[in-house]
């Protein structure tokens, strides 16, 4: 069972909430809901006029699934104001529809003395298919005894807590890119680097030339004495 007040120091990203399971929706209750709401529409609730238009049958409001989550969300936060709900239809209602209404703590944050906790909720018909998804955002004390300074005209108990929202993280950032010499990088073009100039081979210097000895004269043949 749910505690009879919600405390912001009871709660952890992450908890879910118990879910609801609704009985099947009838003509009935479409009657009484277009009576709440003074809204007749006449596909909610005249058969002959729904096939008229093509529909197998009267469909049920979408609101009315919304109003299923509003419950499922006061019946746990007990003590929290709801500050802000929002929520997107997915799929049409039609009698005979069984949901079941979840929900999570999506986030919670505490600055200044207020404290607040962020649900994700949704609803699912018989087939597991979403019907309504949405989010909801309650306002809570922190404790008890802050609720105690509250009632009494005492400031409020301030206790710092940062968001811890169960969404996954942003992607890092990119790496930084190399910077060329002596500026940087120009962003979206990739970074050129200029080869190191190619050394030219030395000049080859011709090897000394050896010194050529002069030939020797060859000697003349001795004349014979006659």
């Amino acid at each position: 069972m749910p505690p009879r007040k919600l405390y912001f120091e009871n709660v952890r990203v992450g908890d879910e909430l118990p879910a609801m399971a609704k009985a099947p929706i009838d003509r009935v209750q479409l009657a009484r809901y277009a009576a709440a709401t003074n809204d007749y529409n006449p596909l909610n609730v005249d058969e002959p006029a729904a096939k008229a238009v093509g529909m197998p049958s009267v469909v049920a409001p979408s609101t009315l699934g919304l109003g299923f989550l509003g419950q499922l969300v006061t019946d746990w936060a007990r003590g929290g104001q709801v500050k802000k709900a929002q929520a997107r239809f997915t799929r049409m209602l039609w009698p005979t529809d069984t949901l079941v209404c979840k929900g999570r703590v999506s986030d919670r944050w505490g600055e200044g003395g207020k404290y607040f906790v962020e649900l994700d909720v949704w609803a699912e018909n018989q087939k597991g298919e979403l019907v309504v998804r949405g989010t909801v955002l309650l306002k809570v004390f922190y404790s008890f005894e802050d609720e105690t300074r509250f009632r009494t005209g005492q400031p409020p108990l301030i206790v710092t807590v940062p968001r811890q929202s169960i969404l996954a993280a942003p992607p890092p950032p990119p790496a930084p890119r190399p910077s060329v010499g002596k500026g940087t990088a120009k962003p979206g073009k990739a970074p050129t680097t200029k080869k190191p100039a190619a050394k030219k081979p030395a000049a080859r210097t011709a090897p000394p030339k050896k010194a050529v000895k002069p030939a020797k004269k060859a000697s003349k043949p001795a004349k014979k004495k006659k």
